[in-house]
């Protein structure tokens, strides 16, 4: 055992950032001596290397490509015959266990298996990889097989951990740890409200866990709890142990706080959510930030940062909060300046609020002196909803203190900016047991207290709440009918979505184009003849005359013509063939004849799905199938296969041509038709699966408009009407509604809305 160090509680300074990460850094390795590795939401795993020059710096080695989707979790191999240099372990949203040879940087093994998210990974003493992941279950992995699996808890597994002992303790999203002997589960440590995300071994005292409810515990393996670290304002997602007794967290509050006997002694600025923090043998701490930055902090004076490096840092805290600061509930960095001033009022009376420095602060046209008066400084919004007071467990962006008089104790008042004052100030006197006749009072106390003063509120609106219009003083109230269910805008999504147009004349003419090419030889005997070509005209006679589809029909024929194009044509001519299909799924009749093909075993659909998706794989192909799957849904007999094939259609289209728009918005469709098909049929395995590829999708910048609002759609009916709102949040769903209520479009503004009402 190594010999304790004895660390000066000096402050922790920057010693260095590593750039190199194009998004999130999400977690981070101590590789032995070598250096560390860190994952992204890039889809990358890298490897920083000591510097040999200077001991104390770190430069990036190796870049591994292979995941499909942020990395997460990541583990060490040290060095042995196979790995001369050591291997690691990662594990993504994509599923995938991949296999890394440090020497070279490539992969040399993937494991699949998981169904949903990887979260957690060890390498034990016999080589075995142990894995587990949001499907809820552990696995073990010798020489890339799997070997075991077991149900760890019945919540998301969120996180492990390796005991010298060889036992192991996971965390769940059930609020829970676990310790287990071999696959037998020997205790439940109780005691978190929230999910349990990070875990970290404690030298000789016990287990430290991180929670979702904001705090950091020490436990025995009794299940006591030995200390409880309470100061972070939010999520907290890692933790981690130095053997001199100090302890340091990462949280979503963009703070990682360094612990000494229970007490924080530093609190560390990030600009952004800070993902993990690891020590390094030495004392030094790495964090893992989401502006995609990799930073090194020390409390030896030796290996601090130059000044301009720490003012540059300085700089970047400055600029971060600046831009999260809102004045008014508008961001400050969006005001206008006082330029704006120089502009005319158009009426007496018009107010307007400008950017002075850090402060918003508002004017009042004057029409005689035709001037802006100086009314003061604007009453700030919340800086972000992380810092927002809470009341009775639920978040608000105010919580007011009222004095009614009379000797009665001070009443707490929820408001969130986003609410109708009035329905607010009804529901509060309702619950307070108050005269209704105090609501124009509750009202402008409202205003007055959040900064909205002038704001134009529209008292006849339709309540969100009853459906019926506002209480108006005098008028008999129907408002014990208040439920506490409220409108949203986009969701839950009710039916489904179809692709149900196209260009008849120019499949047929594409068609003939690639027949041409068969004709000659060698492929002559693939071509059509004459009757087959006539065959297809007629099929797509009977398509486009949609006013008869209730009594028109097609051939058997005419089916088993367009299965045999499909099976036998060259996949780089089949595209066409595929896109009829898909408006003959559309006919009740064409469907049905196609059902039957299903029932005989002739599953033409998924050798389609192979067929088109081996790579090289065309665009066209993979658009028209897609399609094709999301036309399947229109007939609830297609629903059981389409609920069985669920995993390996989503697996095949995952990561399928990622910038072409439409193969996006076709994607993103079938996503949806997933969620609502699973919602009606309460499959919660297969929920959990769409949500994770609606997020995927929802989190993908270059993903375009439309197919990010339909999966944003899709996660906010999954969280509504189908029970996903835990997983949501633990795949960190508040960010990503946060990014898409900012957003100029404003359909995805509005179900950004949705969302983030939903994780309140």
């Amino acid at each position: 055992m190594s010999e304790v160090m004895e660390i000066d509680l000096a402050e922790y300074k920057l010693s260095c950032e590593l750039r190199g990460h194009d998004d999130d850094v999400r977690g981070i390795c101590i590789c032995g001596d070598a250096g560390f590795a860190t994952s992204s939401r890039d889809r990358t795993v890298r490897f920083w290397s000591v510097n040999q020059q200077d001991k104390r710096k770190y430069k990036l080695s190796k870049i591994m490509l292979g995941h499909t989707s942020f990395v997460g979790p990541l583990a060490w191999i040290s060095p042995n015959d196979k790995f001369p240099e050591g291997g690691i372990v990662s594990g993504g949203m994509d599923t995938l266990i991949m296999l890394w040879n440090l020497s070279t940087g490539e992969s040399v093994n993937t494991m699949k298996g998981h169904q949903l998210q990887v979260t957690g990974l060890f390498v034990d003493d016999n080589a075995d990889i142990v894995s587990t992941s949001v499907d809820c279950t552990i696995r073990r992995w010798r020489n890339g097989q799997q070997v075991e699996l077991w149900e760890a808890h019945k919540a998301a597994v969120q996180g492990i951990l390796k005991l010298p002992s060889n036992e192991i303790i996971t965390g769940s999203s059930d609020s829970t740890l676990k310790l287990w002997r071999d696959k037998t589960c020997v205790h439940t440590f109780v005691g978190h409200t929230d999910t349990v995300r990070g875990l970290a071994q404690m030298p000789g005292l016990g287990i430290l866990s991180a929670s979702h409810d904001g705090s950091v515990r020490l436990w025995d393996l009794t299940g006591e709890v030995l200390m409880e670290m309470v100061g972070h304002t939010s999520l907290v997602y890692s933790v981690h142990a130095h053997v001199s007794g100090l302890i340091v967290s990462a949280s979503e509050d963009c703070l990682s706080k360094i612990w000494k006997d229970g007490v924080c002694v530093q609190s560390i600025e990030h600009p952004g959510c800070v993902w993990d923090a690891k020590f390094l043998e030495n004392g030094d701490i790495i964090t893992a930030c989401s502006d995609g930055v990799v930073r090194i902090w020390t409390a030896n004076k030796d290996g601090i940062a130059d000044s301009s490096a720490q003012e540059s840092y300085a700089a970047q805290i400055s600029q971060y909060k600046l831009s999260r600061k809102k004045v008014g509930g508008l961001k400050l960095e969006e005001l206008p300046g006082m330029e704006s001033l120089q502009t005319p009022g158009t009426k007496d009376g018009q107010t307007k609020i400008v950017r002075e420095g850090d402060n918003g602060v508002a004017y009042a046209w004057n029409s005689s002196d035709q001037k802006w008066d100086k009314i003061g400084e604007v009453v700030d919004g919340p800086e972000d909803n992380l810092k927002s007071p809470t009341l009775d467990g639920i978040q608000y962006d105010y919580v007011f203190d009222v004095d009614i008089g009379d000797g009665e104790p001070t009443r707490k008042l929820p408001y969130n900016r986003s609410d109708n004052p009035y329905t607010v100030a009804e529901k509060w006197l309702l619950k307070e047991d108050l005269p209704l006749s105090y609501r124009e009072q509750v009202v402008e106390f409202i205003l007055q207290n959040s900064g909205q003063k002038n704001v134009s509120i529209d008292t006849s609106f339709c309540d969100p709440y009853t459906g019926s219009n506002a209480y108006i003083p005098g008028v008999p109230s129907r408002v014990s009918d208040v439920q506490s269910k409220p409108v949203f805008k986009h969701i839950p999504k009710k039916g489904m979505l179809f692709f149900d147009s196209a260009s008849y004349d120019g499949i047929l003419k594409k068609i003939a184009e690639f027949n041409a090419t068969l004709q000659s030889d060698p492929q002559k005997d693939l071509s059509l003849t004459e009757i087959e070509q006539s065959r297809l005209e007629a099929i797509v006679k009977i398509l486009k005359d949609t006013s008869h589809y209730h009594c028109s029909t097609f051939g058997d024929v005419d089916i088993a013509l367009l299965l045999k194009l499909i099976i036998s044509w060259p996949v780089s001519m089949v595209f066409p063939v595929i896109d009829l299909f898909r408006m003959v799924i559309l006919h009740p009749n064409g469907a049905s004849l196609l059902f039957k093909h299903f029932k005989d075993g002739n599953d033409i659909v998924m050798e389609t799905i192979t067929k088109v998706t081996t790579a090289p794989a065309l665009v066209a192909n993979q658009l028209t199938i897609i399609r094709v799957l999301t036309n399947l849904f229109k007939h609830s007999y297609f629903h059981p296969w389409l609920q069985i094939h669920r995993t390996e259609i989503l697996d095949a289209f995952s990561s399928c041509s990622p910038t072409n728009k439409n193969i996006q918005v076709s994607y993103s469709t079938l996503v949806l038709n997933y969620a609502v098909l699973l919602i009606e049929k309460r499959d919660q395995e297969g929920q959990s699966q769409v949500l994770s590829a609606a997020l995927e999708i929802a989190e993908d910048e270059n993903q375009d408009v439309d197919s990010k609002f339909r999966a944003l759609v899709a996660v906010g009916s999954l969280m509504l009407d189908g029970g996903m709102k835990k997983i949501a949040m633990d795949f960190d769903v508040q960010s990503i509604a946060k990014v898409a209520h900012s957003s100029k479009d404003t359909k995805i503004a509005e179900i950004g809305a949705d969302i983030e009402l939903l994780t309140r």
